[in-house]
């Protein structure tokens, strides 16, 4: 079947991200949305299970959101944020700051998670600079990481199991180490820190999840545990909430489950609910006086031409009403419930591995995937958008869904994997 006319004018010149072009399935046309739904050119309509990679945490379309970016289009879509300022960038900044725990109040905007992480490595060495400690500019992440696809933050990745091992041979080097997870663990990483910390700017982890590294969990001691050896070798700690951050854990954030304040956080997907670009990365009142001095070179010298669009920051705060008016929190305790009830039928199925959900994350991850292609096929047939990778399925629903639509996407897990698909 023919796709419509602008499918079979375009697609001859695009190219799609993380995607094999000679062997991938083609893409399907969506022409709309609506709650949480997908409509395709052809009339079908697919219920989507992973919320425009994590973002949509509200549903498509909320009229709240909707109204700000008509009433923000209408003032002002976009000015320079270089000498200038607006409230929406201002209001949003101040919301974040007392929204997150301890004095993490400093807020640099930008258009991209991978660019957040990216300003909060530049930050990170450049705050030693500043103190007169040059040496300090490696980081220590954790294998088992995904931090974003520019240049720095492919550094920080796993860089084994992640997408950017082609890289590897012009790549910054910094320590990626395992995750501790107990005191064997721990010990290795302190003794990584006895022996180099005079050279280690700081430590970055996925709180809670290590997401696009294969949705792997750990729980808030291991954060505790991270706090402690950073205040013990002098080390700033960077939390990437990008994924885990706005509910997705069952918290507003992944770091109040530990209650660990991180020198440097970074935020984006879902701080405008899924309808335009923006990211943040926010520092502790000590990390922005690293950069106020009367040399001009200690200033951050980074801005993003669409820094702080203020189309952007309406979104971010129309979001931020959501969740102080509706009950998200609660939606998220309820999905969770019910996907640990439904998910559990994989269990004991041909190629699974391991079933588990920590919040409005659910995962089943397999043995193996022999045909990605024939799998996608298979969830799109029973009208699910589910986008399998690696041996992982999961979930990452908006918190609106309804039980009924939840149930339509545990089911159709279920069967694909009861059917052989993914095998």
């Amino acid at each position: 079947m023919r796709g419509p006319q602008w499918l079979d004018d375009g697609m001859p010149h695009i190219w799609l991200p993380y995607t094999q072009m000679k062997t991938v399935l083609p893409p399907l046309p969506a022409v709309s949305t609506s709650g949480c739904d997908i409509h395709l050119a052809d009339g079908r309509i697919l219920t989507d299970g992973i919320a425009s990679w994590w973002t949509a945490c509200h549903g498509y379309n909320h009229p709240h959101i909707r109204a700000a970016v008509s009433a923000q289009l209408s003032r002002m879509p976009h000015v320079m944020f270089g000498g200038l300022v607006h409230e929406p960038a201002l209001m949003l900044a101040a919301r974040l700051a007392e929204m997150l725990p301890g004095d993490l109040e400093r807020v640099f905007f930008t258009d991209s998670g991978s660019v957040a992480v990216e300003v909060a490595i530049k930050i990170a060495i450049q705050y030693w600079i500043n103190r007169g400690v040059a040496r300090r500019n490696r980081l220590v992440a954790f294998k088992g990481g995904y931090h974003g696809d520019t240049l720095a933050t492919m550094a920080v990745c796993d860089p084994e199991e992640g997408m950017h091992a082609l890289f590897s041979g012009v790549l910054p080097q910094h320590y990626i180490v395992d995750l501790p997870h107990d005191d064997a663990t721990f010990a290795a990483l302190e003794t990584l820190l006895s022996e180099s910390g005079d050279g280690i700017a700081a430590i970055l982890v996925e709180p809670l999840v290590q997401g696009a590294g294969g949705m792997l969990f750990h729980g808030p001691e291991v954060l505790r545990r991270l706090r402690l050896l950073a205040d013990r070798y002098n080390i700033l700690l960077v939390f990437d909430e990008i994924f885990t951050g706005f509910g997705r854990t069952g918290t507003m954030f992944a770091c109040e489950q530990a209650d660990v304040v991180p020198d440097i956080i970074t935020l984006s997907k879902a701080l405008t609910a899924g309808t335009m670009p923006l990211a943040a990365t926010v520092t502790r009142a000590h990390v922005f006086e690293a950069f106020l001095s009367d040399n001009p070179l200690h200033a951050l010298m980074h801005g993003p031409t669409f820094m702080a669009n203020p189309l952007a920051c309406a979104c971010a705060n129309a979001s931020l009403d959501l969740f102080r008016t509706e009950p998200r929190l609660q939606q998220v305790a309820r999905i969770s419930e019910q996907m640990t009830h439904e998910l559990e039928a994989c269990r004991g199925l041909p190629n699974v591995r391991d079933v588990r959900v920590l919040g409005g994350v659910g995962v089943v991850e397999l043995a193996t995937i022999a045909d990605m292609n024939r799998l996608k096929a298979a969830l799109i047939a029973l009208g699910v958008w589910v986008r399998p990778f690696r041996t992982i399925i999961y979930l990452t629903p908006a918190f609106v869904m309804r039980p009924d639509e939840l149930s339509r996407l545990t089911s159709a897990i279920v069967r694909v994997i009861r059917d052989g698909a993914a095998g």
